[in-house]
């Protein structure tokens, strides 16, 4: 039981001396579900040295779209294998720093930093770690307005003070910037006694966020209603954890949320332009919206301002609403922020989309 512990000390001690590699780890909460990773996402995940990879315990793959040249921000940066993944997508102009709790995991991080620098044939590295807390951005002296993009993964579930990480995060995020990131969900709000479980805690379950609390304090703290991106079923393969765990279900989810002006209620027509890498031909933007090259889609308002006000703006083109003479515009599927709805909705216990990337060698994404 966590009782007279804190649990970053039993997070610390989890992911710095429990575990020593993957598969050490006693629930799938935290593995990388099973899915197709694009061919220019695995190259660079070749290049990462085999000790960062081992030591990473991430729950999934987290890599937003149009990354040439921006600030991004790990939290929970672990052994770093996202950081230096990430490197090579942001480019040489581009920077990443990585922050961690746990000083066995940045020792591995920081390691390597000039193995990968080498590795990636830059001049000098574009990927920094510093030791701090996620929900204490400014008291790792992470300054107000400076990042593009924030990622996570599997990690704001293992903080005691989910509203405080959200809230430094997005003070830490310039102006159209985006919280990309992706945790453990539960159906329902967790009991004492499964919060309270040093297992269950380390296992990413314990700290598990209702997923109408991250939707509930994402707003309170500014950010843009959640985008649901990706929705995973969580199996607890473990018969001690399943007693004590009963009727409780988790998923794995990828949500967005963006730093943008308050939305007003008129919608518009958007036409992608196609100038992503690796997505030339459409974008899946989300669990409801996927844009093709040039076909005209309408999208709601809190759609519209995401897309103009954040750094996918120069990749849309938007219209008034209104549909010009001899014009097919095509009309989104229903969408949910609810990740168990979407299992259920598409009658799979994955729901998987491509997994992002970046603008081409000619362009920048972030300014």
């Amino acid at each position: 039981k966590l009782q007279g512990f804190s649990r970053t000390t039993v997070s610390c001690d989890y992911y710095g001396k429990t575990l020593k590699k993957t598969s050490d780890l006693k629930s799938n909460a935290c593995l990388a579900p099973s899915q197709p990773i694009p061919a220019f996402i695995l190259k660079a995940l070749k290049k990462i040295h085999p000790e960062v990879t081992a030591k990473y315990y991430g729950c999934g793959l987290v890599v937003p779209e149009c990354l040439e040249g921006c600030r991004l921000l790990d939290l929970g940066s672990g052994s770093g294998r996202d950081c230096y993944m990430l490197s090579q997508l942001v480019g040489e102009k581009g920077h990443v720093t990585g922050i961690d709790m746990t000083e066995d995991q940045l020792e591995v991080a920081r390691k390597y930093v000039d193995h990968h620098t080498q590795e990636f044939g830059y001049e000098k590295p574009n990927v920094d770690f510093v030791q701090g807390y996620i929900e204490a951005l400014e008291e790792a002296v992470l300054k107000e307005n400076s990042f593009d993009i924030i990622i996570s993964n599997c990690v704001v579930n293992l903080s005691p003070d989910k509203r405080k990480v959200l809230s430094d995060a997005y003070r830490v995020l310039k102006d159209g910037g985006e919280l990309y990131f992706s945790d453990v969900y539960s159906s329902s709000k967790l009991s004492d006694e499964i919060k309270n479980h040093k297992v269950l805690w380390g296992e990413c379950l314990g700290g598990a966020l209702w997923w109408e609390d991250l939707v509930r304090l994402a707003q309170e703290v500014g950010f843009s209603p959640p985008r649901l991106v990706t929705a995973n079923v969580i199996t607890v393969d473990n018969k001690e954890l399943e007693a004590i765990l009963v009727d409780y279900k988790f998923v794995s989810a990828t949500y967005r949320l963006f730093k943008i002006p308050k939305i007003s209620n008129k919608g518009s027509l958007v036409i992608y332009n196609g100038n992503i890498t690796g997505f030339e031909e459409s974008l899946e933007f989300d669990a409801q919206y996927t844009f093709k090259v040039d076909e005209v889609v309408e999208v709601d308002g809190e759609v519209a301002s995401i897309l103009s006000h954040s750094r996918f703006a120069e990749e849309f083109t938007l219209q008034p609403p209104g549909v010009p003479a001899g014009c097919t515009v095509r009309k989104p599927k229903v969408g949910t922020v609810n990740p168990f709805e979407l299992v259920l909705q598409l009658g799979s216990a994955t729901v998987s989309s491509a997994t992002g990337g970046c603008c081409g060698a000619e362009s920048s994404c972030c300014k």
